[in-house]
């Protein structure tokens, strides 16, 4: 059947596009879900109307949800889990875990449909797609390491301090300008020379 867009409906198209999809699909989901109507010769008539409207709501919510995403992409989620030695784990993480360690790190709370990526089931680097609206995708770093292994995001935290120890060089250096200050008060025994001065008057 072929539909009108009404809304954004990510993978699928913008609303005011028109979309052959299976028949089931749009009876079942997009048409109840108000997301589309029948793509018909009256409603055909109002896409512009209904991309001029998207546009301006897709506009208001990029910009509410900008600082989200701006938080959201900076977030990397490190989780612990039982292995074989293939690297492939007993369990698997799943959109939910993903949801919940962004809200307990972030405090930002996602829906698990809103993230795009298969359960997790091997250890190593991954990569979440977060939508938070069609145009506003940030992507969350995942880190799977091994159960009873050291955090990789904590070893790496306690790693950076090293580079904010490099300028005890130059505090070593700034002693060296203690003596000059220490010169200034050395011309302070002129007293000394003013009380002569008196006891000859």
């Amino acid at each position: 059947m072929k539909v009108l867009m009404i809304k954004d409906v990510y993978n699928l198209g913008r609303a005011g596009d028109i979309k052959k999809v299976a028949d089931g699909y749009g009876r079942n989901y997009l048409l109840p879900q108000g997301l589309a109507v029948l793509a018909t010769a009256g409603a055909l008539k109002q896409v512009e109307k209904i991309r001029e409207e998207a546009v301006k709501r897709r506009a208001v919510l990029n910009e509410e949800m900008g600082a989200v995403a701006e938080v959201i992409s900076k977030i990397t989620l490190a989780f612990a889990a039982k292995a074989g030695e293939t690297g492939k784990l007993y369990g698997s993480i799943t959109t939910q875990d993903v949801a919940s360690a962004i809200k307990e790190k972030s405090g930002v709370e996602i829906k698990r449909q809103q993230i795009d990526i298969q359960p997790i089931r091997a250890l190593g680097e991954y990569a979440a797609h977060i939508r938070l609206t069609m145009d506003l995708i940030p992507d969350v770093k995942i880190i799977v390491y091994r159960e009873g292994e050291a955090n990789p995001i904590e070893a790496a935290s306690e790693a950076t301090p090293t580079p904010v120890a490099e300028p005890a060089p130059i505090a070593e250096t700034a002693p060296a300008a203690e003596p000059v200050a220490a010169e200034t008060p050395a011309e302070e025994p002129t007293a000394e020379e003013i009380s002569a001065e008196e006891s000859e008057a």
